[in-house]
């Protein structure tokens, strides 16, 4: 193997702390850097790594070691993060979303042109093994035209410890760009990106979460598709009971957890619960890393039913369930050893192959489009209709597509 990637973090987060089990299982990619504006989560990961970790973002793009930087950064200082690290001609891994306005989005869409420096977004839910696995399959024409989908998300999401601007839509808080992101991301890989229109509710039910916590959106293609997605984070309802009791992370669900994310911030004040979240992720006095043991299962983001011409088709944390005109068939989805692998795919592909990312700048403005457009449309009741779509960059990718073809041509 090519040397590793060597890799700064911007933000010792709550998305950095549910990336760094991938950081450390996969060979591709090593830490070398880190910026933060918290003390003790810089002293941590100077301990940990044996790396250097600065305040400013600026230093850590000085460093030579760093070939890409990972912007793990709040939704809102993203824009700003991608012109520096952009400016040091550093390639990008990019949380989702990729900024919280269009206008945003589009100078980073524009300054990786201009740059050149490969970008990718995510950890989307889009990444999971299914979900390319059936976008794969899908695109091969193996069952037809795709002609309407379902997706569906019951969590406890709202509930979870937040900072103050995380439950605040302007910047960029609640459910839409939080989850949504997920969501809208899996629907557009398998409908094949171009969403024309959007019609959408949301749902906005706890004053002491004064933002999203809930939508419902119906959304149609240029081509005729249409796919509804539907979230809600209000903590009653699971939907994991619809998989299997498997969790989003891709383990056993504990069924005696039911009310935890309530009870656990009942009575805090906001500074509190800021705080308490802060104590939990990387720094912070109650964080303690542990090596999670493998899971059979693939994450997730809820059900997702597909239909398309000649098949329905299922996703699972194990794999695919197929309903054609003939049988009912359930085909594994090959399970990695490293989480989020495929993440790292994109990262290696695009550094050192040269490829254009599938999760690109372009793709993941035209995913904050459809999200900007749930709360447009849910403020005036209105359909909205989408200018920056875009088809994938280049075929979902699945080593197995020949041997699928096979299988279901014969």
């Amino acid at each position: 193997m090519e040397k590793a990637i060597g890799l700064g973090v911007v933000g010792l987060g709550r998305a950095f702390t549910l990336m760094l089990p991938t950081f450390l299982q996969d060979e591709r990619v090593r830490l070398v850097a880190a910026a933060d504006p918290r003390s003790n989560a810089r002293e941590m990961f100077s301990r940990d790594f044996n790396a250097p970790a600065y305040e400013a973002l600026e230093d850590l793009c000085g460093n030579p070691d760093v070939e890409a930087v990972y912007i793990a950064s709040p939704h809102q200082f993203h824009a700003e993060h991608v012109r520096v690290v952009a400016a040091a001609g550093k390639a990008m891994l990019i949380e989702k979303p990729l900024a919280i306005s269009l206008a945003d989005c589009t100078r980073i869409v524009e300054l990786a042109a201009q740059t050149k420096v490969p970008v990718i977004v995510g950890h989307s839910h889009s990444f999971d093994g299914p979900v390319l696995h059936a976008a794969a399959m899908l695109n091969s024409g193996i069952f037809g035209a795709v002609r309407m989908l379902n997706a569906l998300n019951y969590t406890d999401f709202l509930y979870r410890p937040r900072r103050p601007e995380e439950l605040d839509t302007r910047q960029g808080g609640g459910v839409v760009f939080s989850q949504a992101a997920h969501q809208i991301d899996i629907v557009r890989l398998l409908l094949g990106g171009l969403i024309d229109k959007v019609r959408a509710c949301t749902g906005s039910w706890d004053s002491s979460r004064p933002t999203e916590g809930a939508y419902m959106a119906l959304l149609t293609t240029r081509d005729g598709a249409f796919a509804s997605a539907t979230y809600s984070g209000y903590a009653h309802f699971d939907s994991d009971e619809l998989m299997g009791d498997v969790s989003e992370m891709g383990y056993r669900k504990d069924s005696t957890a039911y009310g935890a994310a309530r009870s656990k911030i009942l009575h805090m004040d906001a500074a509190r619960e800021a705080q308490l979240k802060i104590a939990g992720n990387y720094g912070g006095k109650d964080y303690r890393f542990k090596a999670s043991p493998a899971t059979p299962y693939h994450q997730h983001f809820g059900p997702v039913i597909i239909s398309a011409e000649r098949a329905d088709i299922k996703l699972t944390p194990e794999g695919l369930v197929i309903y054609s005109d003939a049988e009912r068939k359930f085909v594994s989805t090959p399970k990695r050893p490293v989480p989020r692998a495929e993440v790292i795919d994109e990262l290696w592909d695009a550094v050192r192959l040269g490829l254009d990312p599938l999760h690109c700048a372009r793709w993941a403005r035209a995913t904050t489009e459809v999200c900007i457009a749930i709360l447009e449309s849910a403020q005036t009741g209105k359909d909205v209709a989408l200018q920056f779509q875009v088809a994938p960059s280049r075929p979902v990718p699945n080593p197995d597509e020949r041997e699928l073809r096979d299988e279901y041509d014969h």
